[in-house]
């Protein structure tokens, strides 16, 4: 199974990290946020990745091209016989990854739409290449193969930005509540689809919008509910946030060993 993972967004509510560089190439903790989540399915054993590029795509193009000297030691043969001598190995040797480039301006739909010959007649995964989670990618996986519908979404409840102040019949304050969990569920990507998503899917559509919409009408759309951790990251403050977790040791997103 391939997960897709969009990668070409301009990020232009990130716009002091994003003006050089795709949003998924910001760096946590010292590597691309891109390569967190691939972390995230490669632990639940997906290694085949699929990642759509748009803006600024030739950084991705390029990260990848040159991983193998980037995560390396190496010896360079110069001269004619140029060739390069990698030693030892690291934790991604098992990975494939495809980069397409599907267009500076093309929205969410129509970047999966034009993968699609790439994970043609298979089940395949798409996320957002912006955003951690400590989803159980497995039992993800399990609860689509149960409902039978063409698509299941992951959904979260978000904390509120802010605390909250919980009053009495008198305006007395009963007690303060650090940001809780809204009631509301949101879209938090992590998808699983069928085959027959792509019939839901034009050039120019935006996944959230009709083909999402129109899954849910036919009765082709189910949600699985993620309780744990969830951050997208949109802004400086959100950027700043997941890198005081790594450093820190408090990642709730690394369910990886090593």
């Amino acid at each position: 199974m391939k997960a897709v993972i969009l990668a070409g967004g301009r990020g232009t509510r990130l716009r002091e990290q994003t003006e050089f560089r795709p949003k998924p190439m910001v760096e946590v903790g010292g590597k691309p946020i891109l390569w967190h989540i691939m972390k995230i399915y490669a632990h639940h054993g997906v290694t085949e990745f699929v990642i759509p590029i748009g803006y600024r795509g030739e950084l991705i193009k390029d990260y990848f091209i040159n991983y193998e000297a980037r995560t390396n030691d190496f010896t360079v043969h110069l001269g004619s016989k140029h060739e390069i001598e990698y030693h030892d190995s690291h934790l991604e040797s098992d990975w494939r990854v495809t980069v397409v480039d599907t267009g500076l301006e093309t929205p969410t739909g129509g970047r999966v739409r034009r993968i699609q010959r790439f994970v043609e007649g298979e089940r395949f995964m798409v996320t957002y290449g912006d955003g951690l989670a400590d989803v159980d990618v497995s039992g993800l996986l399990a609860e689509h193969e149960a409902h039978g519908r063409l698509a299941t979404m992951t959904t979260v409840r978000p904390p509120t930005r802010f605390g909250v102040v919980d009053l009495g019949a008198d305006d007395t304050v009963e007690r303060f509540r650090e940001k809780p969990r809204t009631d509301d569920y949101v879209n938090a990507g992590f998808f699983v689809f069928e085959p027959k998503v792509f019939d839901y899917l034009e050039d120019d559509s935006v996944l959230e919008q009709t083909p999402l919409e129109s899954l849910a009408k036919d009765d082709q759309l189910s949600a699985f509910r993620h309780e744990g951790f969830w951050q997208p990251m949109d802004t400086y403050r959100e950027f700043t946030l997941l890198n005081e977790l790594w450093e820190r040791g408090d990642a709730p997103w690394k369910v990886w060993n090593e």
